[in-house]
């Protein structure tokens, strides 16, 4: 035998592994370093979509207070509520329902949307889940305008405890406790990225997810207590409609929307609202990082 060949050779260095967790924490720590760049496409995004027109992005508040205010007075007559206290939380509850659909119906086409970004930007994907929601809380902030002008329009009545037709709880008006909905919203946020981020992923490789997704969205718009408070579901049913209600409690968007929509109305807070959104924000943020980690590589292709 040759005796160069007996020289041990030095091993040769392991392929990098790109599917493991920290690399997709990092791609989405690597995303918010970014922020000035998902932040300016954001904002982009509205002046683009405007861009031609007399009053620009008062659209989005005019067109949010036609629909609310025809909503309002007409489930009002329905369920026979109170104007004064059903127009705001008619409202509320559309303006958070928005943000919701957004975040939902854009996040299965996040990534689809975005193919020449991805393919000639050299970033991470998550830079274009932040856009979307980034786009989202921009839309949402124009929408809010609403809110506050009918809450102004009847601050008198709503700071005031008062109770919605059919409903058995005294809600004890606004106060200091509005401030809850900073970190409420925040929270809907946080929920936002990782659920745009998991249906993304799996809308981009699975085609026919983004218009079932859609069509099962406008359907649990009417299931969830959007322009319907919980209490008529006892009213209707003469106070035998408790398997109603826990069908209402089953739905995790009414959750999201109640935590944020509580404490802009007034509303007495029901803290195991807080309580399933938290569990719910972990375990979908633990689906998103294992879709993240498996398949962070291949969205570029399946684009």
């Amino acid at each position: 035998m040759h005796p160069s060949s007996t020289v041990d050779r030095p091993a040769a260095p392991p392929a990098p592994n790109s599917r493991t967790f920290a690399r997709a924490i990092g791609d989405v720590r690597d995303a918010w370093r970014n922020r000035e760049l998902w932040g300016h496409l954001g904002w982009q995004d509205i002046k683009q979509r405007y861009r031609r027109s007399v009053i620009g992005p008062l659209w989005i508040t005019i067109s949010m207070g036609t629909t609310a205010l025809a909503l309002g007075l007409l489930y009002s007559q329905l369920f026979h509520q109170e104007l004064a206290t059903f127009l705001p939380y008619v409202t509320a509850g559309f303006v958070i329902w928005n943000f919701i659909l957004g975040v939902v119906s854009e996040g299965t086409d996040v990534f689809i949307a975005n193919e020449g970004l991805i393919k000639h930007l050299p970033a991470p994907i998550s830079v274009h889940v932040l856009r979307m929601v980034w786009r989202q809380v921009l839309f949402f902030a124009h929408n809010l305008a609403v809110l506050v002008i009918v809450e102004a329009i009847f601050f008198p009545t709503l700071t005031k405890p008062y109770i919605l037709e059919g409903d058995s709880i005294h809600q004890p008006g606004i106060s200091w406790m509005i401030v809850l909905a900073i970190p409420a919203f925040a929270l809907l946020v946080v929920n936002g990225v990782w659920v745009a981020m998991l249906f993304g992923i799996i809308s981009t490789r699975f085609r026919d997810i983004p218009p079932v997704v859609h069509s099962f969205i406008n359907l649990i718009f009417f299931m969830t207590p959007i322009v319907w408070p919980t209490g008529v579901l006892n009213k209707v049913t003469n106070g035998e409609g408790n398997w109603r209600v826990l069908i209402a409690e089953l739905n995790p968007l009414y959750h999201y929307v109640e935590i944020v929509r509580a404490p802009l109305l007034g509303h007495q807070q029901s803290w195991h609202h807080w309580a399933v959104v938290l569990v719910m924000t972990v375990v979908g943020w633990a689906l998103a990082l294992l879709a993240l980690r498996n398949y962070r590589a291949r969205v570029s292709y399946w684009v």
